[in-house]
């Protein structure tokens, strides 16, 4: 276990006991799955079981304690925290296991094999205080990464003091095309005094989000291009899903007659994602509104589920083939076909059964589903614990973002192994310094002459924001090598000898306060939302000065 504490900070270890400890009966360095038991007070919860294996959890049954654990709390639906449950449930059903409500509606699709799952797990509401046991309090929240994934936030409270524990499950800041990221806000001043967090891609950084679709949007075009099809062998939930609204909406493959086929555990998720539209985002479920989400043969590109009648035709002309992680390829690439091109996903495990002819070409792309470690450590600045465990990755990439001088001088740095009890004192004379500057980064786009600069949401959510954007212009100037950017007022605007601005004593909409960027925000106006010319009226103006 790698284990670092701060130089200037201390625990007073005098006054309390440990109160908290965290036992990982696995931690997927490998494809093992996640499984960790965590004890706060006279609690023993367990977070996830992606164990293939549950016998070690049987084994810690007592003659004293019926059960092997009090309860279990799942982050989401993936089998790699969640393939254990089943097995669990069947050795003791009277275990409680709690998850989201979308959570609890897709565990089923993790046992394709088993007939008639029964609903096991209890559905927990998103964003409201739960009290578990006596003094055992669980909070949920969207974590990003796959619908129904949530960061759970454990609360323990003693009559000294209050303990709080953070598991981020799997967790992805960013928005992709089917679920909404985890919002910093709403964890930021929560107190944590541990966090227990995911370090899939160690210390990597990756392009912006929608960099990486349109890069894979380009290499497939490019392949039908060439004649050849595409295999994209991907998990049956979330990155098929995923790869089905990008295909979709591309520009690359809007119109095209072209054909998409769904085989598998792939087309049983979709069918289940169609059953949890409410609980998708609202541009999903507008989008649902005009066209099917998926199974579509009239507007192409056409995406087709792909029957035993269909198999003749897959691969005699370019397509697009998604399918099963486990599945063999070489029902797809057939002698008899044409070439194709397999693309398999970076950091899940996919096994190729075979080597294929020369006309098969195997690669692989990045379509990230957790953040990268710039967003990582993003989430433990935010929340400043005392506490940071770190578990689901390679031990190479958990010992990357371990060694990390930033987290090194601020936090305690566990990295446990498997079968390896780590304790967390809390105290409360902890020095925790002061958190980094925080640095954002954007993304800019050129058509023709309009430059676009996009910026993420959290600079939004700074007071400083509303001033800079008063009025939705900016004035620019080069500092050395350094493009600078700063606001411009409306009374700036109004003080201008341009001929482009109005006088402040005319009332049009270069001189209502609800003008902004050129475009009206008054939500009374009739010209609400759309783009207005400075020397225009409406009956709903209102002078800034008023």
């Amino acid at each position: 276990m790698r284990d670092n504490v701060p130089a200037y900070s201390r625990v007073d270890t005098e006054e309390t006991a440990t109160e908290l400890e965290c036992f990982p009966y696995s931690v997927q360095h490998h494809d093992e799955g996640v499984c960790l038991l965590v004890r706060m007070g006279p609690h023993r919860i367990l977070l996830d079981c992606g164990l293939a294996d549950i016998s070690s959890l049987q084994k810690s049954v007592t003659k004293s304690s019926k059960l092997p654990v009090d309860l279990v709390l799942v982050t989401h639906a993936h089998p790699d925290h969640a393939r254990g449950l089943l097995s669990l449930h069947q050795a003791f059903p009277h275990l409680p296991i709690y998850a989201s409500e979308v959570t609890s509606k897709l565990l089923p699709l993790s046992w394709p094999e088993a007939e008639n799952v029964p609903q096991f797990c209890h559905a927990l509401p998103l964003r409201s205080p739960i009290e578990l046991q006596k003094g055992l309090v669980a909070e949920i929240f969207p974590a990003g990464h796959l619908p129904g994934a949530v960061a759970i936030l454990l609360t323990y409270t003693t009559a000294q003091r209050a303990y709080k524990l953070l598991y981020t499950g799997d967790f992805f800041l960013s928005n992709s095309r089917l679920v909404e990221g985890l919002r910093l806000e709403e964890l930021r001043g929560s107190d944590v005094n541990v966090l227990i967090i995911e370090g899939t891609y160690g210390t990597s950084r990756h392009p912006h989000r929608r960099n990486q679709e349109n890069q894979l949007a380009e290499r497939i075009n490019h392949a039908i291009a060439e004649g050849r099809s595409v295999l994209l062998p991907t998990p049956a939930l979330g990155l098929g899903q995923e790869l089905l609204m990008l295909l979709r909406s591309h520009h690359h493959f809007t119109g095209r007659d072209l054909d998409i086929w769904v085989d598998g555990a792939v087309a049983k998720g979709c069918d289940a994602y169609l059953e949890l539209l409410p609980h998708l985002p609202p541009s999903v479920q507008n989008f649902a509104r005009h066209q099917p989400l998926f199974w579509d043969e009239r507007i192409r590109p056409r995406v087709r589920r792909l029957q035993s009648e269909h198999r003749h035709l897959v691969g005699k002309s370019p397509c697009i083939v998604l399918t099963d992680v486990t599945a063999d390829f070489s029902q797809y690439c057939q002698p008899n076909t044409g070439s194709w091109l397999v693309l398999l996903p970076e950091k899940i495990d996919v096994k190729i059964k075979q080597q294929y002819p020369t006309p098969t070409t195997i690669d692989t792309y990045l379509l990230a589903q957790h953040s990268d470690g710039p967003g990582t450590t993003q989430l433990i600045h935010n929340l400043r614990p005392q506490h940071v465990v770190f578990v689901h990755g390679s031990a190479a990439y958990l010992a990357d973002l371990t060694s990390l001088e930033e987290l090194q001088n601020r936090y305690h740095i566990h990295s446990p192994l498997a079968g390896t009890r780590v304790e967390l004192p809390i105290g409360d004379t902890f020095l925790q310094p002061a958190p980094p500057e925080t640095n954002y980064q954007g993304e800019v786009t050129e058509l023709d002459t309009i430059i676009t600069i996009t910026l993420p949401d959290a600079i939004t959510g700074d007071p400083r924001w509303r001033q800079f954007a008063d009025t939705g212009l900016i004035e620019a100037r080069w500092q050395g090598e350094e493009l600078v950017f700063r606001g411009l007022t409306q009374r700036e605007l109004l003080n201008q000898n341009s001929d482009r601005f109005m006088m402040s004593d005319v009332d049009c909409c270069g001189t209502c306060r609800h003008q902004r960027g050129q475009r009206c925000w008054n939500p009374a106006s009739p010209l609400y939302n759309f783009r207005v010319t400075l020397e225009g009226y409406c009956p709903a103006f209102e002078s800034y000065e008023s």
